[in-house]
């Protein structure tokens, strides 16, 4: 199984299970995130912390992502970046516009703020 899905009750957490967020996983992510956001769910906490290695078909995943959360006026957390990953996202200048956080509870939290 590539991704586990945890229906919250503010938010949706989609774990990736992969050690690879790439070519073979990402459009299935992709269809994933909007099946997800199709069901009515602006908040969303994708969790990276099994993944070691993210190609650009990965951020373009991460990328819809955030797109379908803004377009719902929800939130969208990244979380769990090893160094490589998130090497991957301060390079492409992605930290400015994505919301980070260390754990998956920093992102439970900032979807928390952004609500109220």
């Amino acid at each position: 199984m590539e991704f586990k899905i945890e229906k919250q009750e503010n938010h949706t957490l989609i774990q990736v299970l992969e050690e690879k967020l790439d070519t073979h996983i990402a459009p299935t992510l992709k269809s994933e995130l909007v099946l997800v956001s199709g069901n009515g769910e602006k908040n969303i906490i994708l969790d990276l912390s099994k993944c070691r290695y993210c190609d650009s078909s990965g951020l373009s995943a991460i990328l819809v992502a955030n797109r379908l959360c803004k377009n719902a006026n929800g939130t969208f957390v990244l979380t769990g970046l090893n160094d490589a990953v998130e090497r991957l996202i301060t390079i492409s200048q992605l930290d400015t516009v994505l919301n980070i956080t260390k754990t998956v509870d920093e992102g439970v939290g900032l979807i928390a703020e952004a609500s109220n």
